[in-house]
């Protein structure tokens, strides 16, 4: 059974946008805002942040065209290292996205909790309770297939991405806001290790493209379309994060932007008084939808490929020939997610564990390019599309991604330790899988 390709090249850049455009935007500016001193170190630290993310993007983008295939993030780590090692990092970051996934749901309960819920409920059950049923709806919604699940993420997307404008021009038209002063918060930090702490929640934001690569097989015209469309998508949201950044600069200034919950609820509200802050914590809860269902989507095809080389069971290769949907997979999946939500409560307890799990896997991962490079030389010339500046933008980008990693290390050494027991764990599952094989004798 095959995936069988019918994703255009708008599909994609939908998917990437929506892969990138969480919830973290409306959440994460706050820690970063914790972290460093001054407005020049906060807008600093967004723009090298999403240059940093371009370069990773570009390599993804010239990745996928090297070698566009289903569940390309483990394909590509398998053909240019080894099994072992494809296997150790894939099933830690399909653990990963599953938290990311938590981290999103309940960063959208929280702000659906306090329109629904009585108010005794809003901090414990009403946040589970919501998030555990947005994930179980658009679990529903995954299993008509995957061309439904693309036209329901193509208008989420756009109605994302509408929001976003709408949040940022309605500032620049309120008078309810004075300049803000460049004032020097004394608490922060300015030292490197405040600013990589910033690095971690920045990351965090604008990771997920690299998911973009799963999709080869479902990719119309793969080599050309998954570079376009990372690029698009990147330079879209590198515009849309500076943008809405400088929307809550303009509102409250560094020193109020350190103690605002729910963002982007709280801006409208600014803006429109109570009728806004409901109106937009809904829409805002909607455009959570976005990012759960591109996930359910995308985190199944590397099950397929885990399946493809016999390291999980042949179960989570079965695909409906009609609906191009993995039914046991996408069940994992979302059940995954759902163990998460049962034990966690905290968005900022997931942080840490998410990004330890991402820099090591996206770094090792754009690793591959040099492999990559040298494996298929037989494309060049050809018309695919090849990175500029290379080896620069790569290295960098693993460089920075690396220093992220130990700065992580360094903040919070019992979550790294966990984490590297995780990546050893995985390793030795690996072995211990080929190993319970019996070889095929051939007839």
């Amino acid at each position: 059974m095959s995936i069988t390709p019918k994703l255009n090249n708008f599909d994609l850049s939908m998917i990437v946008i929506s892969l990138v455009v969480g919830m973290g935007i409306f959440e994460t500016p706050a820690q970063v805002a914790l972290n460093v001193s001054n407005p020049y170190l906060y807008f600093g630290a967004w723009i090298f942040g999403g240059a940093i993310s371009l370069c990773g993007a570009l390599t993804f983008a010239e990745i996928g065209a090297r070698y566009p295939t289903t569940g390309g993030f483990y394909k590509v780590l398998s053909y240019c290292f080894h099994p072992a090692f494809a296997f150790m990092i894939n099933w830690i970051v399909v653990i990963s996205n599953a938290a990311s996934v938590a981290a999103v749901a309940l960063i959208g309960a929280e702000y659906l909790n306090p329109l629904l819920l009585p108010t005794d409920l809003q901090h414990t059950i009403g946040i589970k309770l919501i998030s555990i049923t947005s994930v179980l709806i658009l679990y529903g919604n995954n299993l008509f297939g995957i061309k439904m699940s693309s036209m329901v993420q193509n208008i989420f997307t756009i109605f994302k991405i509408g929001l976003i404008l709408i949040l940022c021009t309605s500032i620049f038209k309120s008078s309810s806001f004075t300049a803000v002063k460049m004032v020097t918060h004394p608490l922060a930090q300015t030292t490197l290790g405040g600013f990589g702490i910033s690095m971690v929640a920045i990351f965090f934001t604008y990771g997920g493209y690299q998911q973009t690569i799963n999709f080869g097989g479902d990719s119309i015209n793969a080599k050309r379309n998954i570079p376009k469309a990372i690029f698009i998508g990147m330079v879209t949201l590198i515009f849309l994060y500076l943008l809405i950044n400088f929307a809550y600069f303009r509102a409250w200034g560094l020193e109020g932007l350190r103690h605002k919950p729910a963002l982007a609820a709280t801006l409208a509200g600014t803006i429109s008084g109570e009728i806004g802050y409901k109106i937009t914590s809904l829409l805002m809860f909607i455009s959570v939808m976005a990012f759960i269902n591109v996930n359910i989507m995308s985190n199944p095809r590397i099950y397929y490929a885990m399946a493809e080389d016999g390291v999980l069971p042949q179960k989570f290769k079965q695909v409906n020939q009609n609906t191009q949907v993995q039914a046991f997979g996408l069940s994992f999946f979302v059940v995954t997610v759902i163990f998460i939500l049962l034990f966690v409560n905290s968005f900022q307890k997931i942080l840490n564990y998410v990004m330890f799990f991402d820099t090591i896997g996206l770094s090792s991962a754009a690793a591959s390019i040099f492999f990559l490079r040298k494996k298929t030389r037989h494309l060049d010339k050809t018309g695919i599309y090849t990175i500029k500046w290379y080896p620069a933008i790569p290295i960098l980008f693993i460089i920075t991604y690396l220093f992220v990693t130990i700065t992580i290390f360094i903040a919070n050494p019992m979550a790294a330790f966990i984490c590297l027991c995780a990546f050893l764990t995985g390793l030795i599952i690996y072995f211990i899988t080929k190993a319970s094989k019996s070889p095929i004798t051939p007839l």
